[in-house]
């Protein structure tokens, strides 16, 4: 697809989709917080039912309105397409999961780092799955990065699997999503009926246990619950929008603004400690994005 040039009214408007998706995506820790604060009892694996619950029924009733339907249906009878969305499924569900477990346990500078790493990880595995050839700006921003998660791992004693985690699962994500086109929000349709069974038979046992949290909480934190569907889905049609009309150098540059926005928010909102020791490896990182997007910027 033709993408259209930077000075047109088309680019721009491409060019503000991609801002507010990752502006809202940087807020996230803010909206999920009336029900991930430090009086909250309600963990993160029933979180993630609940979000796939209501994504499934905003992304069913938003696909039925743009007159969707078929193109889903085609979908499903396509069983080996139905087979890479089941794995894109699951990915996105360990992504999911392992960011609300960062954002319910006071992990969010390690979630933002994660999402730091991600782009860095995009271009690994395009280097092992498709061949693409990594000049030497990227082989050195991925060196950096890597040094960066020793030098986080070494004292600890641990790796920092919240972070690689969520760079990971998202980097498997795009791959899958890559080897499988499909418009952005009947695969996301489809993703979250396939986790649906999941979450609903979840969520039936943690009541039979009598753990479910949802009848205790109040209308704010109901509302957040039920309107997860919608910043879930809503951002994702904004990315798709912007994608189409900029740059993949332009909109790899603002995909920073998330992961900025939430390092932000943890370590003054949330008061997350950060010692020098810890700084000295996210500044590894860091200069290894710098690179890699200095790299990206060279090309245009």
């Amino acid at each position: 697809m033709h993408t259209p040039s930077p000075h047109t009214d088309e680019y721009r408007k491409g060019l503000l989709y991609a801002f507010g998706c990752y502006f809202i995506w940087g807020l996230f820790p803010l909206y999920w917080y009336p029900i991930t604060g430090a009086n909250m009892d309600m963990d993160a694996a029933q979180i993630l039912a609940q979000r796939i619950s209501w994504s499934s029924v905003f992304s069913v009733i938003v696909l039925l309105l743009m007159k969707q339907g078929g193109t889903l249906l085609k979908a499903i009878a396509n069983r080996k397409l139905l087979l890479t969305f089941v794995c894109s499924a699951a990915a996105i569900s360990l992504n999911w999961l392992v960011y609300l477990w960062a954002i319910t346990h006071h992990h969010i500078l390690d979630a933002s780092l994660g999402y730091f790493i991600a782009p860095l990880v995009n271009v690994l595995l395009g280097r092992l799955f498709f061949k693409e050839m990594l000049n030497r700006m990227q082989l050195a921003a991925l060196t950096l990065a890597l040094v960066g998660i020793l030098w986080l791992a070494v004292p600890a004693g641990h790796m920092p699997w919240v972070s690689l985690l969520l760079a990971g699962s998202f980097g498997l994500y795009g791959l899958v999503r890559k080897l499988a086109p499909l418009d952005s929000l009947t695969g996301m349709t489809l993703e979250t009926l396939l986790m649906l069974p999941f979450a609903l038979a979840y969520l039936a046992y943690t009541a039979q246990q009598g753990a479910l949290v949802f009848g205790s909480l109040d209308t704010l934190q109901i509302s957040v619950l039920v309107g997860s569907g919608a910043i879930t889905v809503i951002p994702l049609l904004m990315f798709a929008a912007g994608a189409k009309r900029i740059s993949l150098g332009d909109l790899g540059m603002i995909q920073y603004i998330s992961p900025s926005m939430q390092f932000l928010l943890g370590l003054t909102l949330f008061g997350e400690a950060f010692n020098m020791q810890r700084f000295t490896g996210y500044l590894w990182v860091w200069v290894g994005v710098a690179l890699y997007a200095w790299s990206v910027l060279r090309k245009k």
